[in-house]
C-alpha cells in the first residue's frame, strides 16, 4: 500500500504532463471569447461543474459579470453573452440542450474537454482540450492516469481556470488587493 505523500506526487506528476498539453492557441481563443462577451455564464456537471462554480467565482473577483447557470439569481442569457461548458464528453445531454439554447439565442458557446470533436465541441466558438483520460476509459492521445474516473479532468479544469485568470489578471493589470475588494464578506 502507497503514502498518501505517494499518491499526492503522482497525482502532482500527472496533473504536470497533462496541463503541459495545454494549446496556446486555443487558450488564446477561449480568453478572447470571455473578455469580447457580454456576460459570462458557465456550466458542468457533477464535479466539473463545481471546478465551473470556482471558476466563476474568479471571474467575478476580476470584474467580469458572470453566472452559474442554474442558481436562482442567475440573469437571462441574452446574444451577445457567452456559455462555458466544462464537459469531459462533451456530451452529457442537459448542456449539450443548454449549448444548443444558447448559440439560438445569439451568444457564443466555449468548451473546456477531452473530447473537442463533441456535440458542443461543434457549437463553441472556442474549445480548450485538455488531454485527460475521460471518466469512461483511456481514448486516443489522453492521458493515463491511476485515478479514478474523471479526476484528472476535474482538477486539471480547476488549475486551468485558475491559469486563466492569472492570465487575465495580467493582461487586465489587475491585483489580488483589487479583487479581495470583491470577495464576499458577510461570511
Amino acid at each position: 500500500m502507497q503514502t498518501v505523500r505517494t499518491y499526492t506526487a503522482e497525482i502532482l506528476a500527472e496533473l504536470s504532463r497533462t496541463l503541459d498539453t495545454l494549446s496556446e492557441s486555443e487558450v488564446a481563443d477561449f480568453i478572447q471569447a470571455i473578455i469580447g462577451a457580454g456576460r459570462v455564464f458557465v456550466a458542468g456537471a457533477g464535479r466539473s461543474g463545481f471546478m465551473m462554480k470556482g471558476f466563476a467565482m474568479r471571474l467575478m473577483h476580476l470584474n467580469i459579470d458572470a453566472h452559474v447557470v442554474g442558481e436562482s439569481v442567475t440573469p437571462p442569457f441574452t446574444s451577445g453573452d457567452l456559455l462555458i461548458i466544462g464537459s469531459g464528453s462533451g456530451e452529457t445531454r442537459s448542456l449539450v440542450a443548454m449549448a444548443e439554447k444558447a448559440t439560438k439565442l445569439g451568444g457564443s458557446v466555449a468548451l473546456i474537454t477531452t473530447t473537442p470533436d463533441s456535440t458542443i465541441g461543434r457549437l463553441a466558438k472556442a474549445v480548450v482540450q485538455i488531454h485527460a483520460q475521460p471518466k469512461q476509459g483511456p481514448s486516443g492521445g489522453a492521458a493515463m492516469t491511476m485515478q479514478p474516473m474523471g479526476s484528472l479532468f476535474e482538477q486539471s479544469l480547476l488549475l486551468f481556470g485558475d491559469a486563466v485568470v492569472l492570465r487575465l489578471m495580467d493582461q487586465q493589470h489587475i491585483a489580488a488587493a483589487e479583487m479581495f475588494a470583491r470577495h464576499a464578506n458577510l461570511e
